[in-house]
This record gives C-alpha cells, sequence and structure tokens, in this order.
C-alpha cells in the first residue's frame, strides 16, 4: 500500500506514504495505540518506520499508552515448594509460562521459556513493564540472570557477578522512570572479620553492566544469620523494591533473638533505607510477606486465631508510602492451614491455593488444588478453575516493546 519515495526528503517517519497523508502526529499517535503484535508487523512497512518503532522514545511512549489503556493480564507458572511432602511439577512444565485474564484467570496463551538453568528450575524474581526476570531457583547457583519478554520474543542474559564472593540471598527487579532503565538488584551475603554482612550489586540495562552499591544499614555485629522472606515475589512499588527480612542474633548467654524489618530500595537514586511495621497486636505470628496491592505497599501477616488450629491472614495497606502511621488493616480473613498465597491481581483481588487433597477420578485417587479469589474489600469468594495440580508463582503483566531496542539480545 505505502512505498518509499525516491526524491530526496527529511529524514521523516512517514516518508514512505502515499499522497493522501494523514499527518505525522496523528500517525505515530495510532501507532502507539495499536497492540505490540501489530506494531512489529508495521515494522517492515519501511526502513524509516523500522527505525522509529525501534527507538527508545517510541517504546517509551507505546509503554505509557498502554499502561492506562491495556488490558489487565497475570501470567503464571509453576511454583516449587521446598517442603519434603511437596510433589514438584515435572521439568517440562515449569518451562511454561501461561498468559490469562487478570479477573477470571482464563488462559490466553502459553509461552515456553526459552533459556535453562543449571539446577532445571526456573525461579521468577519480578515482572514490570512487560519484562520478566529469572534466575535459578537454587539460590547457591543464581549466577545467571535473564530478562525477557514474552510479548517481542526476545531474551537477554545479564553479564556475569561484579561480586568477588557470590552467595546470594536474594534479588528484585524494577524500572528506574528518571532515567528509562530496568535494573536488577542483588543481595549476596559475605563476612568481614567475622562479622555478618550483606553486599550489594545493581544491574543496570542501559549500560549492561553492574556495579556495587552500599547497603548504607548498620547492623548489630551480633547478627547470627538473614533470612528473607519470598513467600511471594518481591513487590516493586512507589518506584522502590522491597524485601521482608529477618535477623537473627546471639545474646550474651547465647540465647537466640528474632527481628524484623521491610528494606526498602529506592531504584532511581539507589538508596537503601528501613521501612516500619505495623503493630502485631500481641498475635502469635508464623510470618509475614511484603506484596503490592493496588500500587500500594502491602503486608500479609499469617498467625493463629483465637480457636486450635485455625489460621488468621491480616492484611495491611500503607496508604502513604514511607509513613508509618499510614498502615491500615484492611481485612482479617480466616484461612485453612497449609494454604498458599498466590498474590494480588491488578484489581485488588487476592489468589489463594489451599493444599491439595485427594479426589476420587476415574477409580484413582488423585491431589486436587482448589483455587479462589477472595476481593478483601467486600470478602467475596469466586472459586475459579485453573487446570493444575501444583503450586502456582504469579505476576502481573502486560503486553510491551521493551526489550526490543536491546544490544545483546537474543530472539527465539
Amino acid at each position: 500500500m505505502m512505498s518509499q519515495s525516491k526524491e530526496a526528503q527529511p529524514p521523516m517517519i512517514l516518508q514512505c506514504r502515499t499522497n493522501n497523508h494523514l499527518p505525522d502526529e496523528i500517525v505515530l499517535e495510532i501507532l502507539a495505540r495499536l497492540p505490540v503484535k501489530s506494531v512489529l508487523r508495521f515494522r517492515c512497512v519501511c526502513k524509516s518506520w523500522y527505525s522509529f518503532i525501534s527507538d527508545p522514545n517510541f517504546i517509551s511512549t507505546h509503554l505509557n499508552h498502554n499502561h492506562h489503556h491495556q488490558h489487565h493480564y497475570v501470567i503464571h507458572r509453576p511454583k516449587i515448594i521446598p517442603f519434603p511432602f511437596h510433589t514438584p511439577p515435572s521439568r517440562s512444565n515449569l518451562q511454561v509460562c501461561t498468559l490469562a485474564f487478570d479477573r477470571t484467570f482464563e488462559t490466553i496463551s502459553e509461552s515456553r521459556i526459552p533459556f535453562t538453568f543449571q539446577s532445571g528450575y526456573p525461579h521468577l524474581v519480578g515482572s514490570c513493564n512487560g519484562i520478566l526476570c529469572f534466575t535459578d531457583f537454587i539460590t547457591s547457583k543464581s549466577k545467571d540472570v535473564y530478562l525477557w519478554n514474552p510479548s517481542i520474543r526476545k531474551f537477554k542474559r545479564l553479564p556475569d557477578t561484579c561480586l568477588t564472593q557470590l552467595r546470594t540471598l536474594v534479588l528484585g527487579f524494577g524500572y528506574d522512570s528518571q532515567n528509562n532503565d530496568y535494573k536488577v538488584v542483588r543481595i549476596s551475603q559475605t563476612r568481614v572479620k567475622d562479622v555478618l554482612a550483606l553486599e550489594v550489586e545493581v544491574y543496570s540495562l542501559s549500560s549492561d553492566s553492574w556495579k556495587r552499591v552500599g547497603l548504607g544499614i548498620s547492623w548489630t555485629p551480633n547478627a547470627f544469620s538473614f533470612s528473607f522472606n519470598g513467600i511471594l515475589a518481591f513487590p516493586f512499588v512507589s518506584g522502590h523494591l522491597h524485601w521482608m527480612i529477618e535477623v537473627k542474633e546471639v545474646g550474651g548467654g547465647q540465647e537466640m533473638f528474632f527481628s524484623a524489618m521491610i528494606l526498602s530500595f529506592d531504584v532511581n537514586s539507589e538508596k537503601f533505607k528501613e521501612l516500619p511495621l505495623p503493630s502485631d497486636e500481641g498475635s502469635f505470628i508464623v510470618t509475614k510477606c511484603v506484596t503490592s496491592f493496588k500500587g500500594k505497599l502491602a503486608l500479609i501477616k499469617l498467625g493463629y486465631g483465637v480457636q486450635p488450629h485455625s489460621m488468621l491472614c491480616s492484611i495491611w495497606v500503607m496508604k502513604e508510602y514511607g509513613v508509618l502511621d499510614s498502615w491500615n488493616k484492611l481485612c482479617v480473613l480466616p484461612v485453612d492451614d497449609f494454604i498458599d498465597f498466590t498474590g494480588f491481581t491488578n484489581y485488588g483481588i487476592l489468589l489463594l491455593q489451599n493444599m491439595p487433597r485427594l479426589v476420587s477420578t476415574n477409580c484413582e485417587l488423585e491431589r486436587k488444588y482448589k483455587s479462589v479469589l477472595i476481593d478483601p474489600e467486600t470478602l467475596h469468594e469466586n472459586e475459579i478453575s485453573i487446570q493444575v495440580n501444583y503450586h502456582l508463582d504469579v505476576a502481573t503483566y502486560m503486553e510491551s516493546l521493551a526489550l526490543l531496542d536491546g544490544a545483546n539480545v537474543v530472539f527465539h
């Protein structure tokens, strides 16, 4: 339909158009509103369109438009549960990511992860603007880190670590809005003069390199170990990455003390800080983890109720980021023992999975999971039929052109 003009013209994006043309601004606005697959096809129109669509400025414009107008999706995959009674999914299933609608979890499509790890078990670090970050599930082997955009079928293996000794504890993945850059944070444990310490490195996609950054937080010299609660993916909220960290300390009489905190990392400034926790109000808390709820930092506490063997889940939301007094208890849900919290959708709906129960099918006993969507504000429950017999890793997802202009990117 369109042919490139042979006359010498300024380098206009639409120089390949016909005489019956629209103004450049209108055509560019139309392109920015199109789905990813359509935009990719339009790169074949002519060289100038190919160049423009691959330009970082257009990719950002397309992304910003989709943030406000695109349907919300989730992407889920099998999750490894390191319990002795848990039967892990097959390695073939572990390589499959399923794209689904946010509200119903109805399957749209499936994509195979185009890379593998030493342990054979990929771990989803996080999802941001259509890019998925993966590493090895076995933290001692998690030297390899990949970024992958399933929408455009491109992935990238990150360079090797810049740390001299790598004992990975945890990673995080977020977006630097000030510099239009994607960053991966890796926290590693080390010892300095017999004192336990944490080392941090940050990868920048724009520079394609790692660099060391200081933690800037002092730990007690009696710290015996650090642990990060990774029940849910570590959330990226208000431009910050967050981890629930538990510190085990040894007292003078060799007794053990435990303390918990939320460690926050500003992806723009690359600075750490500690965020306050709401009071436990005297209840016995089994575990707690951080997540996101409708774009705000949220905390899930799981503890025992008054009745024997009963479990209660309290959900807290920080209404004003970084302010202690803004923690608000959203709701308290009675839940069964051994339940798996899969996470919140973009709409603030919580997906829960019960532990498998034996069900008789075709004269055979089979373990079946029950998945329930709960609105924590109305407490309305809706059981959904995800046809899986394993736990799920779930992340919010959107289609984008991110990584389209990246260096050292592999198409699969």
